[in-house]
């Protein structure tokens, strides 16, 4: 697929703006059928959480609160009866960079899954990739060590072409080895389908529209919903038999 050049957020400037100070008020839960108790855990009554970190992509940039695909995935969470509800962490025009300054304040909450999208806007401004690398992989350390048994799915992002094929090349590679080194699951490109098709974006051609919307929300659910589904009773541990 061939993707055009594409700005994961707002300016420059605005982007800057926002990743000098933190966000004003913690992350909140989707709003909607989750705030009710469906699917809530048996032994605690809570609900698990599923913390979305990334940039406009995941903000939902240029669509209504409820549109974007984490919003999207609590209903599909919600009508399956499972226990977890979203946390929208999206800031738009963040770089890797900007998400590590932010990863202590932002992980103070409950993460049981944990999606890390991040890193177009780096490659956005053709920041080295040995440097975004270096940012992404301290944000999987610091998640593995606050929390060691939280889920973790990163992202697969790509750089615009015109940065030329060894630099696209270098940065596709570099999720790989990330999730590889990391021992997370990594999500395929999830603008696949989406990116280089006007059709589906809006008038800047990078942020998805709402038929987009939806076809990035099927992206992610084809990996996150193995990840949230009840493990079968054949798959479980059994407790030894006493001997008599």
């Amino acid at each position: 697929m061939v993707l055009g050049v594409f700005c994961v957020g707002c300016s420059d400037a605005k982007s800057a703006a926002r990743e000098s100070a933190p966000p004003i008020k913690p992350p909140a839960a989707a709003e909607g059928p989750s705030a009710a108790a469906p699917g809530a855990d048996a032994a605690s009554g809570e609900r698990r959480t599923i913390l979305f970190l990334g940039t406009s992509l995941t903000a939902g940039l240029g669509l209504d609160p409820d549109s974007a695909y984490p919003q999207q995935l609590q209903r599909k969470i919600d009508a399956r009866s499972l226990p977890y509800q979203v946390v929208n962490a999206g800031v738009s025009g963040e770089t890797s960079a900007g998400l590590m300054r932010r990863l202590e304040w932002v992980l103070q909450g409950r993460a049981d899954v944990i999606m890390v999208e991040t890193g177009a806007n780096d490659g956005l401004r053709g920041l080295p990739v040995a440097s975004t690398k270096v940012a992404i992989g301290d944000i999987l350390t610091r998640i593995k060590r606050e929390r060691p048994n939280a889920t973790v799915v990163l992202a697969q992002m790509e750089a615009p072409p015109n940065l030329g094929r060894e630099y696209t090349s270098a940065f596709h590679k570099m999720f790989a080895d990330l999730a590889r080194e990391h021992g997370v699951v990594l999500l395929p490109f999830f603008l696949n389908g989406v990116a280089g098709f006007p059709e589906f974006n809006q008038a800047d051609g990078v942020h998805p529209n709402n038929e987009g919307e939806r076809m990035v929300t099927e992206n992610v659910w084809r990996v996150l919903q193995p990840l949230l589904m009840p493990r079968p009773a054949a798959d479980m541990p059994v407790a030894p038999r006493a001997s008599n």
